[in-house]
């Protein structure tokens, strides 16, 4: 089956837009210390990462040796940049998870005065 060149950017930039999306909602539940909703959000965009990537993969195979155009390059550019900004998400989710456990530890140890 031949795949589109415009229905495989749309999709990339569709599930580029939707990664990002919940990059951001991860961050954000994060900053509140809903760190079960963070990693809810983080899966979710993993996965909608990997439904654009599948679209990207797709389309790359079919069209191997054809110049891509100026649109799969922006389709290809906005769904790695949400992949990047995804990964950027789960290191502020870690060092959030860390503050959480260092402000326990600390009132804890305020406690003992």
């Amino acid at each position: 089956m031949e795949i589109k060149v415009e229905e495989a950017v749309v999709k990339m930039i569709f599930h580029g837009g939707n990664t990002r999306k919940e990059a951001y909602h991860a961050i954000e539940a994060a900053e509140n210390y809903d760190f079960k909703s963070a990693e809810s959000h983080l899966k979710t965009g993993l996965n909608e990462y990997q439904s654009g990537h599948s679209w990207q993969v797709k389309l790359v195979a079919q069209r191997e040796h054809d110049t891509p155009s100026f649109l799969l390059i922006h389709g290809q550019d906005h769904l790695m940049t949400a992949h990047a900004e995804l990964n950027l998400a789960e290191k502020l989710v870690k060092v959030y998870k860390r503050e959480a456990s260092l402000l326990e530890r600390i009132e804890k140890l305020e406690q003992l005065n």
